[in-house]
C-alpha cells in the first residue's frame, strides 16, 4: 500500500473478529518496531505478544478495550536503559517506545491488519499481572486483528483541521 494511503486509512478498530493474525504478518509488524529509531540507538523497547487465552484474560482484567482482538502487543521500555537528556530529568523511554509503537501500527495497516492504541489501563497493575520486571514501564497495549464484518471507523474519522490551524511557520 502507498504510504499516504496507509496513513489516511488507518483508524482505531473497536470491534475485532475472531480471525487469527497470520504469523508472517505479525512478524512484519514486529520487524517494523525493531527497525524504529531510538535515542542513541539504545533500543530500550520491550515487546510482549499476548495471544494465549490465559494471557488475553489478563489484558481483559486490565482494560475493557481489547474489543475482541485475538492478539495484543504490550509495548514497554527498560527504564534502566534510556538516554537522559542533558540538564534535564527527561528520558527517552516514552518517546522511543512511542516511535516503536507507531511504526508497528502503521506496519499493521500496511499488512491490512486493524489495530487500536489502548491506554485505558493501569500500567503498574498490568505489569504486575503479566509478571514484568520492575525496571520495565508499559507505554501501551496495541490490539491487533481483523475488524468484524461491517465495522467502520467513527463518523468523524476523516475530519481533520487544516494545516493552517495546527502548524505555525516561524
Amino acid at each position: 500500500m502507498e504510504f499516504f494511503e496507509v496513513v489516511k486509512n488507518r483508524y482505531s478498530c473497536k470491534k475485532f473478529s475472531a480471525k487469527e493474525v497470520e504469523k508472517e504478518k505479525l512478524t512484519a509488524i514486529l520487524e517494523a518496531g525493531r527497525l524504529a529509531p531510538t535515542a542513541k540507538n539504545l533500543q530500550e523497547q520491550k515487546i510482549y505478544v499476548v495471544e494465549t487465552p490465559e494471557s488475553l484474560a489478563k489484558i481483559d482484567k486490565a482494560t475493557p478495550c481489547r474489543y475482541g482482538a485475538p492478539v495484543c502487543v504490550v509495548v514497554a521500555f527498560d527504564k534502566n536503559n534510556v538516554f537522559t537528556y542533558p540538564e534535564s530529568e527527561k528520558t527517552s523511554g516514552v518517546e522511543d517506545a512511542t516511535i516503536v509503537a507507531t511504526h508497528m501500527i502503521l506496519a499493521a495497516a500496511n499488512e491490512e491488519i486493524d489495530s487500536c492504541w489502548v491506554n485505558f489501563f493501569n500500567p503498574s497493575e498490568l505489569a504486575k499481572e503479566l509478571g514484568l520486571p520492575d525496571n520495565e514501564e508499559i507505554l501501551m497495549i496495541m490490539d491487533l486483528g481483523y475488524k468484524e464484518d461491517g465495522f467502520k471507523p467513527l463518523p468523524n474519522h476523516e475530519d481533520r483541521k487544516p494545516l493552517s490551524e495546527t502548524v505555525t511557520y516561524m
